[in-house]
């Protein structure tokens, strides 16, 4: 399995290679190849995986690059890396089409880049060292740097560098984080390593002091990835000003770059701070929702409300894995893949309306549903998975989040209830964050209302023909349909059947409940066992499900 996931995730650089030398008019069609041949060998290690084990890290293989600084490249996936790099996969060859007849000149830079910007993904969810995943995780910036720096729209050169050095910065103070986790566990054991599960082994023996520091840095770097509020104000402009496809793989995959970095190391490393600081992060999600949603209602360019919506859904999966126990941390993971299918669909289907009008204003176009029926049914049918309709896909992991939030409260500990925690949230949590699903059905279905009903609207001079030298039909094409339908599958399958992805996820989400919980009580410099905070239960209690 382990030369599959090598496959994967070289086959986008070996073809971004190849395409240097090949004619530029050709460059669309290598591009389309690549991401399909790494997209098959993620689908034959989704086939070879053993679902019965999810929780263990499967495929694993490393190579020795300095021994004597413990510096090896390391691969391997369990079920949740799997997961999302199923999901990337999915997006490259739909990224691909998307772009097909939006983007004209410089074709080479353009496919070469996002290729290159897939294998990074792929890397940064199949890493299991630091060494790899923080190479794979910079290492994304520069393409999508290029992509709205040379194809974005109007702006892109302020989103570009806004873009840049938000999550730069953010990533810099992570590095710190890690550099002193790396640090301290070399001067504990005597060696240096930066294997991933090492590290998580002996950082649960930090001190809380060092825990908070330490987790403070990764949420720095992570949450601006995701982005939290209140350092969420670069993602809007750059949604905005990207390229279509540069929209997609932002809200797709590279936005869940941040939660997963909060799932895979804020959770495990510092549990205890984790415990100690998750309502003041729950706290931070929760204003996100609430603020995001009502700016989205007030918003006329219609990207741009897709684009801070993304920042009102998130608040949901961070606030369910900060809720520690096994439905908010479900939830919150199944979010990063829901999210995926549906707002990058609706940043397609806003591309695809602007290849035609050149607008994104919902003042100067609207009432598209007489002039373009089919473009109008798939954007009522993405904007309702986005609202979280029941039977679609936004549902289960919205429902989940709000589930696990309600239940993370001493009172559910103390009745024992299946999967839950008592960590400080609890019910208020969840009733101010569910009015953001009401705040999210009101401005989704007033976009909905704005764009394909009422009266038709249309810029000045497009007239009865609003298609140009593109030669694009009136309503989506082949093309463009063929697009998007493995995304309305996702939408109805995960919706209609959320088990098959829970049986998933259900496994290494429980591990990662009950190693938190083990080491939710804080330890001091001389690590002696401390009293643990009055809302955290000890290893063992509470209800605590392996």
């Amino acid at each position: 399995m382990a030369w599959l996931i090598v496959i994967a995730i070289a086959t986008p650089l070996v073809f971004a290679l190849v395409m240097a030398f090949w004619p530029a008019d050709r460059a669309k069609w290598v591009a389309l190849w690549g991401s399909m041949v790494s997209g098959v060998a993620i689908v034959a290690v989704l086939g070879r995986f053993d679902w019965d084990n999810a929780a263990a890290m499967q495929g694993n293989a490393s190579a020795t690059w300095i021994e004597s600084l413990g510096l090896r490249l390391s691969i391997g996936v369990d079920g949740v890396a799997l997961l999302l790099m199923a999901l990337t996969a999915l997006l490259g060859p739909v990224c691909v089409l998307a772009s097909w007849t939006a983007v004209r000149e410089r074709l080479k830079l353009y496919y070469g880049w996002l290729l290159v910007l897939q294998a990074a993904m792929l890397g940064v969810f199949a890493a299991r060292d630091l060494m790899l995943f923080y190479t794979c995780f910079e290492f994304t910036l520069l393409p999508m740097f290029l992509l709205i720096r040379v194809y974005g729209s109007t702006n892109r050169e302020r989103a570009s560098v806004k873009f840049f050095l938000y999550t730069f910065t953010g990533s810099l103070i992570a590095l710190a984080g890690l550099v002193y986790l790396v640090w301290w566990v070399a001067d504990r054991s005597g060696s240096w390593t930066l294997d991933i599960a090492t590290l998580t082994e002996h950082a649960v023996h930090m001190p809380l002091r060092s825990q908070s520091l330490v987790l403070g840095a990764l949420l720095a770097g992570f949450a601006v990835k995701v982005p939290l509020f209140p350092v969420h104000t670069w993602l809007p402009l750059a949604h905005t000003e990207a390229p279509t496809a540069g929209s997609v793989i932002l809200a797709g995959v590279l936005l869940k770059l941040g939660t997963y970095g909060i799932y895979r190391f804020a959770l495990p490393m510092a549990p205890a701070a984790v415990v100690q600081y998750a309502p003041e992060i729950a706290t931070l999600a929760v204003i996100g929702i609430l603020y995001a949603g009502l700016i989205c209602w007030v918003q006329d360019d219609v990207k741009k409300l897709v684009a801070y919506s993304s920042v009102s859904h998130l608040g949901f999966c961070v606030l369910g894995m900060v809720a520690l126990n096994t439905n908010g941390l479900t939830g919150g993971v199944l979010y990063m893949l829901s999210h995926g299918f549906s707002t990058g669909a609706l940043f397609l289907m806003i591309g695809f309306m602007y290849e035609r009008y050149h607008t994104r204003d919902m003042r100067q176009v609207g009432g598209l549903a007489s002039k373009m029926p089919i473009w109008a049914t798939f954007m009522v049918f993405f904007a309702l998975a986005s609202v979280g309709l029941p039977g679609l896909n936004g549902f289960p992991s919205e429902l989940l989040c709000l589930i696990g939030t309600f239940q993370s409260d001493a009172a559910w500990t103390a009745g024992l209830e299946p999967g839950a925690q008592g960590i400080t949230l609890g019910p208020w949590y969840a009733a101010i964050a569910g009015l953001g699903m009401i705040v999210a059905a009101m401005y989704l279905l007033y976009m909905v209302g704005k764009m394909c009903f009422g009266a038709l609207r249309e810029p000045a001079g497009h007239g009865g023909d609003h298609h140009d030298e593109s030669r694009l039909p009136t309503d989506l094409g082949v093309r463009e349909i063929v697009t998007l339908v493995p995304l309305v599958a996702a939408c109805l399958y995960f919706g209609l059947y959320p088990k098959s992805l829970i049986d998933g996820i259900e496994a290494p989400v429980n591990q990662t409940v009950a190693h938190v919980m083990r080491y939710a009580t804080p330890i001091d410099e001389d690590h002696a066992v401390v009293g643990a905070p009055t809302h955290a239960p000890r290893a063992g209690e509470g209800g605590e499900h392996d």
